[in-house]
């Protein structure tokens, strides 16, 4: 008897079996390398000077556990039960993909941003590695406008870090009536190089930043402890600490801290972005990643308070060297707050200040480098990082 077989060509090849973390703790680095950078240690202290110092504290802290934990929760939870791309994960409710869309939008926008703060960093690192830091003293450029903390009038002048990030990295002027002037040939470069840095992560998706999740992820808090060790040794550093954790309780009821304080939260914790969804649609399904978002969601608050304790303490220093009772009006704030208060906290070190210079010039690079590292998308956009396409 003759057996006929029947083969069937419609059988659909075996799916390639969908790319996953290496391990749980590339996870759980990488979350905390996106989590725990900017937002924390730039963003975080000057939004802070701005809001009253310890009236900001008490709604941050408060936004964090009703509004940023819950919200973590549910975009882990989203990507790891879809295994998709922020934009694929909303098919399950179309009339959603709109914010989808906003988000991926959101993110290319914030990348721009944060390789600005990249290249700022840059420009820091290599200034670090003369023979002296330029920001210890004054420069006989700066005329008058400058003290250096032995003056017996410093009243109304500005420290040498402060000067030196205005006028000799930023080239501020008081005006543009001559025009906008042409790019800094020296940021343009350090622009360039962040950006080349931030590709050399990307290369090879998260097998390339899982494995660098776990230097971005640890350093930042070495430079921090060994910066927080420096600034609560200094004169006056104290007046500045209980500054930032003593509330005004009157502003307690403006709105607008309220409102800066949820702002900061979306801001530090990455959360709305879609970058989570990403992260987490590379889980194992079966993941539990509760105790993963409490540590998360822990140590993110935990930098910002470290980091504020840094910031204020250095403005404590500079109120008694100017002989200002005023520590929010010591200096001028704004973004520009952390690249006033670190360096002056480095140049307070007496010997080899340069040894932690390049650290912390390298510290808010490599958090910077590790908030864009969340923008690769290879779930709905193809092997590609989204950063390369907008």
């Amino acid at each position: 008897m003759t057996q006929i077989e029947i083969s069937s060509k419609s059988e659909k090849p075996a799916e390639k079996p969908a790319e996953q973390w290496g391990n749980g703790l590339e996870f759980l680095f990488s979350c905390i390398s996106l989590s725990v950078g900017l937002g924390n240690i730039w963003r975080f202290p000057y939004i802070a000077f701005q809001n009253g110092g310890g009236t900001f504290v008490i709604p941050y802290l408060i936004a964090l556990l009703v509004i940023g934990r819950p919200v973590y929760y549910l975009e882990i939870s989203l990507g790891q039960f879809t295994g998709r791309g922020v934009v694929k994960a909303f098919d399950m409710a179309p009339l959603l993909k709109g914010v989808a869309v906003g988000q991926v939008l959101a993110t290319a926008a914030s990348i721009t941003y944060y390789s600005s703060i990249m290249a700022l960093t840059l420009r820091f690192l290599l200034a670090s590695f003369g023979s002296e830091l330029p920001w210890s003293r004054c420069w006989e450029s700066w005329g008058t406008d400058c003290h250096d903390g032995n003056a017996q009038n410093s009243s109304g002048k500005m420290s040498p870090a402060q000067l030196y990030f205005e006028r000799e990295i930023l080239h501020e002027v008081p005006n543009i009536d001559t025009g906008l002037g042409l790019p800094n040939w020296q940021l343009v470069a350090c622009l360039a190089v962040a950006w080349l840095v931030i590709g050399g992560v990307l290369i090879r998706g998260i097998k390339s930043s899982g494995k660098a999740a776990y230097f971005l992820g640890v350093f930042p808090y070495v430079v921090l402890l060994i910066l927080l060790l420096r600034a609560v040794t200094l004169p006056g550093a104290i007046d500045g600490i209980i500054y930032f954790f003593k509330p005004q309780w009157r502003e307690l009821l403006n709105p607008l801290v309220w409102y800066a304080a949820v702002t900061q939260v979306f801001f530090s914790l990455a959360i709305c972005f879609g970058t989570l969804i990403t992260y987490a649609s590379y889980n194992n399904f079966n993941r539990n990643v509760y105790n993963d978002i409490v540590i998360i969601t822990t140590m993110d608050s935990c930098s910002s308070i470290i980091a504020g304790c840094i910031t204020f303490g250095i403005l404590g220093n500079l109120a008694r060297e100017t002989g200002n009772s005023d520590i929010g009006s010591v200096v001028k704030g704004g973004a520009g707050l952390a690249f006033i208060s670190y360096p002056e906290a480095i140049a307070k070190f007496e010997y080899v200040p340069q040894a932690l210079a390049a650290p912390w010039a390298w510290d808010p690079a490599s958090c910077a480098s590790s908030g864009i590292n969340s923008d690769y998308a290879p779930r709905p956009f193809g092997n590609w990082p989204a950063a390369w396409l907008f």
